[in-house]
């Protein structure tokens, strides 16, 4: 059976390629190095049972691909099958890759053309120990691929990498995503990332990623990045925020998104806005426990001008906020404890504001998460962390 897809993905691969003369045995001599591209996963462990369940799994549009290599003893041939899919998820087990960094020496240029036949668009890895040199090695042979969105959950990286030389890029991503990695680089490990990448990225996602304080003169220009999002690093604050927002490095940002990230008032924010000189188009500040500005000078702080909306929902608000910008398209600041409406006053200059789930449109309800099952605010705002606190 193994042989039988082995050959099936041989004959797809050279097929959407056209690749006329690639032999089979030139295929099996270079298969591993596919494989490690595409799981980061050791191919010297291919050798295992068949009465093991599959840990990966193909669905009937070859769409998308599964593995789970939990079990010690998974069939790891069994990634054959991701190798024709457009969304790949693979998840290693917690395995540490250390033992295998000769792979990390092997040159993607005898693969190059197998790996521009691949279909893979949307690639995450998880749950791994993954050497430094061995990933940006994997990421260096992904240059070949038309992969787009890039995934890396619950993986320590451990140890260094050289610099790539000045002719090596990555894959041309527009999406990056990291959540809860470990880098032993420290605040460097985004600067030597980046060097793997081609400069197309607009999408950035951070949670749980330490350290989240980047080394900013380090790290280059992000030209063409619109989406920053550090939401859900609730240790980062507003200092770690000030820190994150390396200046000049953002100069294309339009949307900024901060939820559940320790922000603790919307002036705290926009000083560390104005510290790094970013200009946001959107800004989410939503799940985050906010109080009232204690320094009635911070009111005064300078917002973005390109600044037009502004998300506060799910943030405990038992009042407006003062200071908030003086002009928006959308102030959102539903799911809250507001209990009156707002007066015209304590709202700036705003073409749609949204309050729903807020007690006062819901004379019997006096705290949302207190609220019945058929309440107007409970079906509205859910069950939020930050509201039921």
């Amino acid at each position: 059976m193994r042989l039988i897809l082995r050959d099936a993905v041989e004959e797809a691969l050279t097929h959407q390629a056209g690749l006329k003369t690639l032999q089979k045995s030139k295929f099996r001599e270079l298969w591993p190095c596919l494989l490690l591209l595409l799981l980061l996963l050791p191919p010297p462990l291919l050798c295992s049972s068949e009465v093991m369940p599959e840990p990966c799994e193909l669905d009937d549009e070859d769409y998308r691909c599964a593995c789970n290599f939990s079990d010690q003893q998974a069939d790891w041939s069994s990634g054959y099958q991701c190798m024709a899919a457009v969304e790949v998820e693979v998840r290693g087990g917690g395995r540490n890759l250390e033992e295998f960094l000769g792979l990390a020496d092997t040159d993607p240029k005898q693969y190059a053309d197998m790996v521009k036949a691949l279909r893979v668009r949307r690639l995450t890895v998880g749950a791994a120990r993954v050497p430094a040199r061995l990933l940006f090695a994997a990421l260096r042979g992904l240059g070949y691929s038309r992969l787009k969105e890039l995934t890396f959950e619950d993986l320590e990286v451990t140890g260094t990498s050289p610099p790539p030389p000045l002719e090596v890029t990555g894959p041309a991503l527009s999406t990056l995503r990291l959540r809860n990695v470990s880098w032993a680089t420290g605040g460097a490990w985004l600067a030597e990332l980046q060097q793997w990448l081609k400069p197309n990225l607009k999408e950035l996602a951070i949670a749980q990623t330490h350290p989240s304080a980047f080394s900013c003169e380090q790290l280059r220009t992000f030209p063409t990045l619109t989406t920053l999002d550090l939401s859900d690093n609730p240790a980062l604050g507003e200092r770690g925020l000030a820190a994150a927002l390396c200046r000049h490095k953002f100069p294309a940002l339009q949307d900024l998104r901060l939820r559940n990230a320790g922000m603790e008032t919307p002036t705290g924010v926009c000083a560390a806005l104005a510290a790094a000189a970013v200009q946001p188009h959107r800004l989410d500040l939503s799940q985050n426990a906010l109080r009232p500005t204690a320094n009635p000078r911070a009111a005064g702080c300078v917002w973005p001008s390109a600044l037009s909306s502004l998300s506060l929902s799910f943030a405990g608000l038992e009042q407006v906020p003062k200071g908030l910008p003086a002009k928006l398209s959308v102030l959102d600041l539903s799911c809250n404890l507001l209990n009156r409406a707002p007066r015209p006053d304590e709202l700036p200059q705003v073409e749609n504001l949204v309050l729903d789930g807020n007690p006062f449109l819901d004379p019997g309800v006096t705290n949302p998460q207190e609220s019945s099952q058929n309440s107007r605010v409970t079906r509205i705002c859910g069950r939020s962390p930050v509201a039921q606190g």
